[in-house]
């Protein structure tokens, strides 16, 4: 690890989708675009990979992250250098692309970020076996491709940040933002929940007693986990009054803080525990 890139050994994972109660809360869309482009850009510039499961959108978050990190990666990277971001799709996503715009989406994305297609299973598909033409996934193909990946996904990364959320009108078997947080925190990997935003990050933060509910009683699948969780087994290096804050803030410049804070801390720890260190 270099002084320079002290999260250069880590992948972190960004779970990010619209928030229907950002109005609510007196903020507007562009404050967590906003919201997710400094945390990026702050990761970045400490060496680690994101990682994000995503879609083709134009206007997608996708699409941002992709630009945030064209425009902060180190300007001439080294040909054995790994791209900034790994970008995850599940087989119900990229089945409904021709294979060929798949392949022209990798093609301009090389040297930025990975592109990778996974089957039902979660396993790597090759892009020359894509189907040629686009299909319509079912109900029950949307929510096992969807876990499939998001399985994948946690295996392949070091810790997760959660900012935002859809709880209405999700594909797969409950809320994207909550099936990869679950699959952490029963991975014991690092969470960060900035519930400041608003979304199902909010509600899994009320939902660890981080912060007060606030007359808000949207129920969706899966969120009775979340009730049996304590706020230790975010495992993220920071204290419970900390989670609290950061589970709270709408102030960008903090919670990117406090994320930083947590994750030096466990590289911290994990470099005290290396058979390295500890022969010294």
């Amino acid at each position: 690890m270099s002084h320079l890139t002290p999260l250069g050994a880590r992948t972190v994972a960004i779970s990010i989708s619209e928030s229907a109660d950002m109005a609510i809360l007196g903020l507007a869309e562009e404050h967590l675009r906003d919201a997710m482009g400094e945390v990026v850009r702050h990761l970045l510039a400490m060496g680690a990979r994101l990682a994000y499961a995503g879609d083709l959108r134009n206007q997608g978050f996708t699409a941002l992250l992709v630009e945030l990190v064209a425009r902060h990666r180190r300007a001439s990277p080294t040909e054995d250098e790994p791209t900034g971001v790994v970008s995850y799709l599940s087989w119900p996503v990229h089945a409904g692309f021709r294979a060929q715009d798949i392949k022209e989406a990798a093609r301009q994305l090389k040297g930025v970020a990975e592109v990778r297609c996974l089957d039902l299973d979660g396993r790597d598909m090759p892009l020359d076996t894509l189907a040629q033409e686009p299909s319509v996934a079912t109900e029950e193909q949307w929510g096992t491709g969807l876990t499939a990946m998001r399985s994948v996904l946690t295996k392949a990364t070091d810790a997760r940040v959660v900012l935002g959320g859809r709880v209405i009108g999700y594909k797969g078997r409950m809320p994207g933002i909550a099936e990869e947080t679950l699959f952490a925190l029963r991975a014991n990997q690092p969470v960060f929940l900035l519930g400041g935003f608003g979304g199902c990050a909010r509600d899994i933060a009320e939902d660890l007693g981080l912060i007060s509910p606030e007359g808000r009683s949207d129920e969706w699948t899966g969120r009775e986990a979340f009730k049996r969780v304590a706020p230790s087994s975010l495992n993220n290096g920071l204290t419970e009054d900390e989670n609290r804050t950061l589970a709270r803030t709408a102030h960008i410049d903090q919670a990117v803080a406090l994320v930083l804070r947590g994750l030096l801390k466990q590289v911290k720890a994990a470099q005290e525990h290396s058979p390295s260190t500890a022969q010294a």
